[in-house]
C-alpha cells in the first residue's frame, strides 16, 4: 500500500518554473514506478512523465518533452517533476501516481494502482 500527497503547485506566469513533489508513504515507494498525470477542466486525464524505481528510465509526453524533469529520492520517498518555460496550455490538476511493486514504468493511466489527490498548476498568459 502506497500513499501519496502532492505540493508544489500554484499560479505562475508563462515562462516561468514550478516544482512539485509527491510525498509517498508505505515501504514499497523504493521498488516502484511512479509517473505524474495532469487533468484539465473537461478533458481526460493525461500521462506527463514517468520514473523507474531506481530513476535510471524516464519517460515523457510528447507536449512536455525538453520543459519538464521527472525525478526521485528514494531516501526521502519523495518524487519531483521540475517544469519549466510553462505554457499556458500546462494548466491543469496534477497528479502523481505509484505502480504496484515490481512492475516497470508505464505510460498507461490504468497501469497505476494508487494516486495522490492532486495539485492545482495554473499558468496565466
Amino acid at each position: 500500500q502506497v500513499q501519496l500527497v502532492e505540493s508544489g503547485g500554484g499560479l505562475v506566469q508563462a515562462g516561468g518554473s514550478l516544482r512539485l513533489s509527491c510525498a509517498a508513504s508505505g515501504r514499497t515507494f523504493s521498488r516502484s514506478a511512479m509517473g505524474w498525470f495532469r487533468q484539465a477542466p473537461g478533458k481526460e486525464r493525461d500521462f506527463v512523465a514517468a520514473i523507474s524505481w531506481s530513476g535510471d528510465t524516464t519517460y515523457y509526453a510528447d507536449s512536455v518533452k525538453g520543459r519538464f524533469t521527472i525525478s526521485r529520492d528514494n531516501a526521502k520517498n519523495t518524487l519531483y517533476l521540475q517544469m519549466n518555460s510553462l505554457k499556458p496550455e500546462d494548466t491543469a490538476v496534477y497528479y502523481c501516481a505509484a505502480r504496484n511493486s515490481i512492475l516497470v514504468a508505464t505510460t498507461t493511466r490504468s497501469g497505476y494502482a494508487y494516486w495522490g489527490q492532486g495539485t492545482q498548476v495554473t499558468v496565466s498568459s
